[in-house]
């Protein structure tokens, strides 16, 4: 005899599902948008400087910079960001910078003993590595916190004694399940993503990141 649906208490059954599913928090900076905004900016000044560079201020990095605070510590849905645009224009120091902040603020995580830190890879290495070192690649997938340059630039597909593997889109899908904490830049537009890869992909990059579009040109010139 089926049962009715009605007499199911749908709000206890859901909450026993997802005590078989314990989710993971979204990380979030625990401070203000205009003090997340002021930890950024010393960062990526910092970075600049770093490289033997001068650091001058601009509308455009700017708003960036804005961009990030607000997704930095407002709630969100997301649990990436896509920073993309041309060449030169300050995507990998802005990721850079987070990453040297995380460090300095050693921020406790709530779910074990650690603190935030993110890994910053190359595309180009996640394909070498799927290719000559499978265990260290299977370990990068999964990382708390992974920062992802350069996307776009690696080979789509890697073969290793016959078999065929697709190193960046694996580790994605697998970030994506997960919802694992992921900042990519590239220098590809959203619909050239979509050509690069699949719309699987693209679909899915679209659901866990927000975009920061970097619309200014290269400072490299400067």
């Amino acid at each position: 005899m089926t049962q009715n649906p009605q007499r199911i208490n749908v709000e206890g059954l859901k909450r026993s599902l997802l005590q078989h599913r314990p989710m993971k928090p979204h990380f979030k900076l625990s401070m203000s948008e205009d003090e997340a905004y002021a930890h950024l900016l010393a960062a990526v000044i910092a970075e600049v400087e770093y490289r033997h560079r001068t650091f001058i201020a601009n509308e455009d990095m700017e708003a960036q910079i804005h961009e990030l605070a607000k997704w930095l510590t407002s709630p969100s849905t997301s649990f990436g960001i896509l920073l993309c645009g041309r060449c030169g224009n300050g995507k990998s120091t802005m990721l850079k910078a987070f990453q040297q902040l995380l460090n300095y603020l050693h921020i406790r995580k709530p779910y074990n003993d650690g603190t935030y830190g993110i890994l910053i890879v190359d595309a180009k290495y996640i394909a070498h590595l799927c290719k000559n070192n499978y265990e260290a690649y299977r370990k990068l997938i999964s990382v708390d916190m992974l920062g992802i340059d350069d996307l776009g630039t690696e080979p789509s597909e890697v073969m290793d004694y016959g078999n065929v593997y697709t190193p960046v889109i694996d580790l994605l899908t697998k970030r994506y399940d997960e919802q694992l904490f992921t900042i990519i830049t590239t220098n590809l537009t959203p619909s050239q993503i979509r050509e690069h890869y699949d719309d699987r992909i693209a679909d899915r990059l679209n659901e866990m990141v927000e975009k920061i579009v970097f619309k200014n040109g290269t400072y490299r010139n400067n």
